[in-house]
């Protein structure tokens, strides 16, 4: 008879590994990254650890996949008549607060030095979209709102904060004196600078 599967100890025992990796990725880079170190980070062996992810790469997909997923479901969590502006900036502040993780800049790199894996490129292609497709409309609505300049079709705006975003993300890859607790502030200037009417 089939073991039964208990649905949350097997998503909280996933977000353990998933954890542990994004630790080890930071630590060591993706190639200095063995699955075996993230089996002793997780505390678990590796017929747990293969049981969950086939491979180590898997494992770094279902880390992009679940951000893409968090950025989807923190767009779809706003209120429908929430002020525009104010929402651009709460993701902006939410991102910086996630990239306060101290572990975040070395995955950033960690993920940057597998960039032309196809499956990788995927990932990243669909999270930068998600994104896209969550700013998008905010930034719509705040030049309804005449909150922000119409001189720009809101998509090249949109495409312009994810420039600044980016910018910013591969900035604190690389400079450990660029921290995302002391420039959050410089963020949402520089965004509501682009932004401006």
């Amino acid at each position: 008879m089939a073991r039964t599967v208990d649905p949350e100890k097997h998503e909280a025992r996933r977000l353990v590994i998933i954890d542990a990796a994004l630790t080890c990725f930071a630590a060591t880079g993706y190639a200095g990254t063995s699955t075996a170190a993230i089996c002793r980070q997780a505390g678990i062996g590796s017929g747990t650890f293969f049981h969950y992810f086939p491979t180590k790469q898997s494992l770094l997909l279902a880390i992009l996949a679940y951000g893409t997923d968090e950025t989807r479901d923190w767009f779809a969590a706003r209120a429908a008549d929430a002020d525009p502006l104010a929402v651009v900036e709460a993701y902006l502040d939410h991102t910086a607060e996630e990239m306060s993780d101290p572990r975040m800049a070395g995955f950033v790199r960690a993920v940057s030095a597998v960039m032309g894996e196809p499956e990788v490129e995927v990932a990243l292609a669909l999270d930068s979209r998600v994104l896209q497709d969550g700013l998008e409309p905010w930034i719509a609505r705040a030049q309804v709102a005449g909150q922000v300049r119409t001189d720009l079709t809101a998509r090249d705006l949109t495409a312009w904060v994810l420039v600044v975003l980016d910018g910013f993300l591969g900035r604190l890859a690389v400079d450990t004196d660029f921290t995302a607790e002391d420039q959050q502030g410089t963020l949402r200037d520089v965004v509501r600078r682009v932004l401006a009417a």
